[in-house]
């Protein structure tokens, strides 16, 4: 089932390479008593992904504080040497916004946001979505319709809904 505004985004345990070691991440400790946006998308160094999805949070960053935001998520299923490997290259985290794999794609599938696309080499990806939540409870969800689009889901447009 996939999540829907006015739920409680599941517990999960991501993953993050930090300081040459990999860290468990509980999602629910960043949720809790916060107010969050987590967004995902289908793969790191894709072009869509780098070029417009996350840009649009490393542009906005700012923005998105000024409204009490506490911090803004970017789950990708990815292992956490290429989450690494693109936050050193774009320079999300530097701009404000963590990057998490979700490796085994539990997350993204607890949430119902689990596609494939094996014709182009993607297994059990995130479709593109950007979700605010308050203390892990969803109050603006934006889902991508089709494949490759990516207006709904950017930073600046659920900034405007916020």
């Amino acid at each position: 089932m996939t999540i829907s505004v006015g739920a409680k985004l599941p517990e999960a345990t991501l993953l993050k390479r930090e300081d040459g070691n990999i860290a468990p991440v509980a999602l629910g400790d960043k949720l809790k008593g916060r107010k969050v946006v987590v967004f995902g998308l289908p793969g790191a160094f894709t072009d869509t992904c780098s070029t417009i999805h996350l840009p649009s949070f490393m542009r906005t960053r700012e923005k998105f504080a000024a409204k009490g935001i506490d911090e803004i998520i970017c789950v990708s299923v990815n292992d956490p040497w290429v989450m690494e490997a693109w936050d050193a290259a774009t320079g999300a985290g530097k701009a404000g916004v963590t990057l998490l794999a979700d490796a085994d794609a539990s997350f993204t599938k607890a949430i119902g946001m689990d596609f494939s696309a094996g014709v182009v080499g993607l297994l059990d990806r995130s479709v593109r979505y950007a979700i605010y939540a308050e203390d892990g409870v969803v109050k603006v969800l934006n889902t991508e319709e089709k494949p490759g689009a990516c207006e709904l889901s950017v930073g600046e447009t659920l900034l405007g809904q916020i």
